[in-house]
């Protein structure tokens, strides 16, 4: 389907309109659009829904109102504010593009596009939104949202993600985007995709494009935008050591930078059953620990099922000999110390407090 320039104004004009009547205009990042507001309301937005993201967002912003604040403060600190966001790795690229612009830009946030794509975890799409929300810079933005309504109004065959068809779609992004009223374009088109042009039962009787979305015109909506063909996710297994002490302070370890819930604090972990004790002899000196097995819990990630065991170990602190566990503390579950918590490890240091003991192993 081909469209003449006059078309681009005029979708540009309607959502215009559909957004000063019915777009969201009170979210926390919209009051005070600075680049680090924009900023880190972006990345925290990536893969998560806005109900969710919102208390996150107001608690972060009042422990690091400012980008000194949070360049200047520890990952631990950061990561400690992100606790049960997901996707940590956007917090580690946070707190790292923090430092970057605050060493390398005198700590003012850069204004052009080539200098926002070097910082760490800034995509082509948030840089976009970075520079026409809070600079009013005409850049176009292609995040879910936008991927999601284009495909449907264009009727676009083809997984977005593939790049022949990503291209596509940032072509279309660039013409659709004004010269004028463009930081209000891009709230527009992404509130439209969240509100009305959804994943599932989308709305289309609110859109301002239902008289020629081509997707709406042949019934055929939820077609778009093509999915990704999926394999079914494999099952990938692990025990957690849970070593308390009769304080009730549990033994955690940090865990490496990168991979798997990188720089955060967790459990050790053994792959079998049988390993545990001779961990526990190895890194506490324990000959004959006492071993109460839980129930399981799955943790599902992007690519794979993660099923836990853990496995509750009580001890004397008297008893432990010597700690040969390198990057360990003792976390006091009625004090909680300020770092960052998985999302299964929090689950469980809520049980734990609870003192719920299973069977012996």
């Amino acid at each position: 389907m081909t469209h003449s320039d006059n078309h681009f104004i005029t979708f540009s004009q309607r959502l215009l309109a559909w957004f000063k009547q019915y777009g969201r205009k009170d979210l926390p990042w919209h009051s005070a659009p600075t680049p680090y507001r924009v900023w880190v309301s972006e990345i925290m937005l990536q893969q998560t829904q806005v109900k969710t993201v919102i208390p996150y967002y107001q608690r972060f912003m009042q422990r690091f109102p400012d980008l000194a604040t949070m360049a200047t403060a520890s990952l631990d600190e950061v990561l400690h504010c992100w606790t049960g966001l997901g996707y940590y790795a956007r917090a580690r690229n946070l707190h790292r593009a923090a430092q970057q612009i605050y060493n390398e830009y005198a700590g003012e946030f850069p204004n052009q596009w080539e200098d926002l794509r070097r910082l760490s975890g800034i995509g082509a799409s948030t840089a976009g939104a970075i520079l026409a929300i809070a600079y009013q810079q005409r850049q176009p933005i292609l995040d879910g949202n936008v991927k999601r309504v284009l495909c449907r109004y264009y009727a676009i065959a083809g997984w977005p993600g593939k790049s022949e068809i990503e291209k596509q779609l940032w072509q279309l992004a660039r013409q659709h985007t004004p010269i004028e009223q463009v930081a209000e374009y891009t709230q527009a088109i992404m509130d439209l995709g969240a509100t009305v042009c959804t994943r599932h039962q989308p709305r289309c009787q609110e859109c301002p494009f239902a008289t020629d979305c081509l997707a709406h015109q042949n019934s055929q909506e939820t077609v778009y935008p093509w999915p990704k063909l999926r394999l079914k996710l494999p099952m990938k297994t692990t025990i957690f050591i849970m070593v308390q002490i009769q304080t009730g302070a549990v033994l955690l370890q940090q865990r490496p930078p990168q991979g798997l819930w990188g720089g955060l604090w967790s459990f050790p972990e053994c792959v079998t059953l049988t390993q545990v004790k001779a961990w526990c002899l190895q890194y506490l000196s324990l000959a004959t620990p006492t071993c109460y097995t839980w129930h399981s819990l799955r943790h599902t990630f992007t690519h794979f099922h993660l099923d836990i065991t853990p496995i509750h170990i009580p001890v004397e602190m008297d008893a432990i000999h010597s700690m040969a566990l390198d990057n360990t503390l003792w976390y006091d579950i009625n004090n909680p110390p300020t770092c960052g918590l998985a999302a299964p490890v929090v689950r469980l240091l809520a049980q734990l407090s609870l003192s719920n003991h299973n069977s012996i192993i």
